[in-house]
């Protein structure tokens, strides 16, 4: 599962709910398709991976994905049946911040149909809402 090698704080402050749209990677740049969030949300690594299998084996090993994603912001928890105050739980999980408009996966090498339907396989696995995009439509 995708998680940094080293960060510079382990614990960071939890994040507050995202805002706004999407300033970086709005279009598709290296593929032909796109997997678009038109919602706000933090995709784990497990999701993420889940959806990069999904794209996989709908293509049959085809074509080009990439992933454009990355997470890096830890999530803690603390321990089952511990009670209050004793400082902050350990590192459970990383995240990925989505905002509306961003380019989570793109897809070469296959044609529309099949790159549509693994798309749509992907965002089954993903919590947040999805458009299927084309790279003339991503740039508009």
């Amino acid at each position: 599962m995708l998680a940094p090698k080293r960060v510079q704080h382990r614990k960071q402050h939890r994040p507050r709910p995202l805002k706004g749209l999407s300033k970086g990677h709005t279009q598709v740049y290296v593929g032909d398709y796109g997997l678009m969030a038109t919602s706000p949300g933090w995709i784990s690594a497990r999701q993420i991976e889940s959806a990069r299998i999904a794209i996989t084996r709908a293509i049959k090993r085809g074509g080009k994905v990439r992933i454009t994603l990355f997470p890096d912001r830890s999530i803690t928890r603390k321990p089952l049946e511990t009670r209050m105050g004793s400082g902050k739980g350990a590192p459970d999980h990383w995240v990925a911040p989505v905002k509306p408009g961003r380019i989570m996966f793109e897809l070469s090498g296959v044609d529309e149909d099949l790159a549509r339907e693994a798309m749509r396989k992907a965002s089954h696995k993903l919590p947040v809402t999805t458009k299927f995009v084309t790279r003339e439509e991503a740039g508009e």
